[in-house]
């Protein structure tokens, strides 16, 4: 690997540029270069890697990723943060493609053309729909190699959380059910510039195998109507779902249960019924 080159403090080329956080994009921006590199270490031996990333801001997290000697394609749909991000990638000699677009409505496997790693400081008011994208194409495993990302911690914690309990919900059945989550490390508000008025926690995902016979879909829809009207009866929340009162019964599950006391393996279960 290449000794990264030596650039000012992040702190100062953002007052350089005179940029300032968003509000509108969800933007707080993280200037601790130790938290940066152990975030950017949370993947594994990224030397030679692809990473994607999405929401760089002013780049800090993208800086630990290329010091680490990844190659980084970063979406930005921020304009003013494109001139600071084009100094970075020059100063790593292409290791940074950028891409000025909004993350939805990219393509990250097409871009990536390998496998590749997700890492993010995820815009909070995108994160959570990026993330239940990433974890339901078809093709599994998919080609992403792991997910790390940051979150509000009242969202890493809905996707670690374990059944019957009152963050356990559809985010959970679709981040466990083919792949494996946990809350790597938590941020305090105190380390971004502005301070959000939440805590932070970064969750890193890996893909395990896949149930056979359940099509990721007809679980994403299952699980969008139970936990759609969590407080009622799985017999009122599913009935709009055609064959779901049928696969209760199939199953073994009471039509009298509410939708956080099923299990994953159960919501799996439910699935594969359907799924035939």
């Amino acid at each position: 690997m290449k000794p990264a080159p030596t650039l000012p403090p992040l702190r100062e080329t953002v007052r350089a540029h005179g940029l300032q956080a968003s509000k509108a994009l969800g933007q707080n921006f993280l200037f601790d270069e130790q938290l940066l590199d152990r975030i950017a270490a949370l993947p594994g031996d990224l030397d030679g890697a692809t990473v994607f990333e999405v929401g760089p801001g002013p780049g800090g997290l993208t800086r630990a990723l290329l010091r680490a000697g990844a190659k980084v394609i970063a979406v930005e749909r921020d304009d003013r943060c494109l001139p600071l991000l084009g100094e970075l990638g020059d100063a790593f000699d292409g290791a940074l493609t950028v891409i000025a677009d909004d993350a939805m409505a990219i393509d990250a496997d097409a871009l990536a053309g390998r496998p590749y790693h997700i890492v993010a400081n995820l815009p909070y008011n995108v994160g959570t729909a990026l993330f239940t994208r990433w974890l339901e194409p078809a093709e599994w495993p998919p080609t992403w190699l792991s997910l790390t990302l940051m979150f509000q911690q009242e969202v890493a914690e809905r996707i670690v959380a374990k059944v019957d309990t009152s963050a356990y919900g559809r985010l959970a059945v679709l981040a466990q059910w083919r792949s494996t989550p946990r809350i790597a490390m938590k941020v305090h508000r105190s380390a971004f510039t502005p301070p959000p008025k939440v805590m932070s926690a970064i969750v890193h995902v890996v893909p395990a195998e896949q149930p056979e016979g359940v099509k990721p879909a007809i679980l994403s829809r299952l699980t969008a109507q139970g936990f759609g009207q969590r407080r009622k009866m799985l017999r009122q929340s599913l009935k709009g779902m055609a064959g779901a009162i049928e696969a209760l019964e199939a199953c073994g599950i009471k039509a009298t249960r509410r939708a956080e006391t099923v299990t994953v393996a159960e919501w799996v279960e439910l699935a594969r019924v359907l799924s035939k």
